[in-house]
């Protein structure tokens, strides 16, 4: 499917106006509600495809962000093969106290998956927390990137993101 017209599903089914406080402090009047595109089958199938080649070569695991970026690196794994590794907001203190369940990300290659990204802030801290425990991450993918460009505190920190959506291909259908 062309990248447009990916686009321009997602924003069907996924844009809200109004007034609304974003993880970052940020208030906005839109809105991409990411559960109403991942909890639909087909139009996750379709942009996890789609998201594929954008992943680093030498990827070894992909490494979903709670909780948005849970359903769509697993989705994203039935496409590549990769293992998958499901990152907490902080480790549980409970059962096995892991910040990242699933996939081993100790001493190997990491891209960190998120669904929607305004600052890159949860990417930032979830990325130093791996690192301190031996990941190695250089790349952050997205389906929406909020911005234009990349956030500044991801590449402060060393991120290269690669997003599949970017405002110009949020475009409503005309």
């Amino acid at each position: 499917m062309e990248l447009a017209e990916l686009g321009r599903r997602v924003h069907a089914t996924a844009h809200l106006t109004g007034e609304f406080l974003l993880r970052s402090g940020q208030t906005t009047t839109e809105y991409f509600d990411k559960y109403r595109f991942e909890a639909d089958p087909v139009l996750l199938d379709e942009v996890t495809a789609a998201m594929v080649p954008l992943i680093p070569e030498g990827t070894e695991v992909l490494a979903g962000l709670e909780m948005g970026g849970i359903p769509v690196v697993t989705a994203l794994g039935r496409h590549t093969g990769l293992p998958c590794a499901f990152v907490r907001k902080e480790a549980k203190p409970y059962g096995t106290c892991r910040l990242a369940e699933g996939a081993e990300t100790k001493g190997r290659r990491v891209t960190i998956v998120e669904d929607v990204v305004t600052t890159g802030g949860q990417i930032v801290l979830s990325t130093n927390e791996l690192r301190a425990l031996g990941a190695t991450i250089t790349d952050a993918l997205c389906v929406i990137n909020r911005n234009a460009t990349t956030p500044d505190p991801l590449t402060e920190a060393g991120l290269t993101l690669h997003a599949l959506l970017t405002p110009e291909h949020l475009i409503p259908r005309t």
